[in-house]
């Protein structure tokens, strides 16, 4: 990216197969900006604070998520602030930012895309940020990535409960 003098920033990549459901049932999900706190593990928050979800320069008011290096301060809630930059719903895609928190992502753009496979889809979430203080990028890599894995089932899940009630 940017040359900068500071230290390079962090890159990363995590990934979930789903079996069965197909590129276009999951995009919805992940599409609804402002409902992220449905599929991501331990978000227990995601309320609008500007804009219209799926609309880039939406912004989303994220909480109460535990990262892997918080230490033992029960009492913070860690919360950021998320901007839609880029949305491409005929490439199942979108990018966005932290642009502010408390859980030191300086610099932070992700984006994530819908893979279409032939029994089911993959997502692909790749993301950049400055290094974090008081974690490693394997910290990070874990805590996307878990949280990724769960997203995944919980959208599985999610879609056979719908096909199920669909089918009756």
């Amino acid at each position: 990216m940017a040359n900068d003098q500071h230290q390079p920033k962090w890159e990363g990549k995590a990934f979930a197969e789903l079996a069965g459901p197909k590129a276009e049932q999951v995009w919805p999900l992940l599409q609804d900006f402002f409902g992220l706190d449905k599929w991501f593990p331990t978000l227990t928050t995601c309320l609008p604070v500007e804009g219209v979800s799926g609309q880039p320069g939406c912004v989303r008011f994220c909480a109460g998520f535990k990262a892997p290096v918080n230490g033992s301060d029960e009492g913070t809630v860690n919360w950021t602030k998320q901007k839609l930059l880029s949305i491409d719903p005929s490439e199942m895609a979108f990018s966005y930012s932290i642009v502010d928190g408390n859980v030191g992502f300086n610099g932070y753009v992700s984006t994530v895309k819908v893979l279409p496979k032939e029994a089911g889809c993959d997502i692909d979430w790749k993301y950049e940020v400055e290094p974090v203080k008081g974690w490693t990028l394997k910290d990070l890599d874990f805590f996307i990535a878990s949280g990724l894995q769960v997203m995944a089932q919980r959208m599985e899940a999610a879609l056979r409960v719908f096909q199920a009630s669909m089918d009756q």
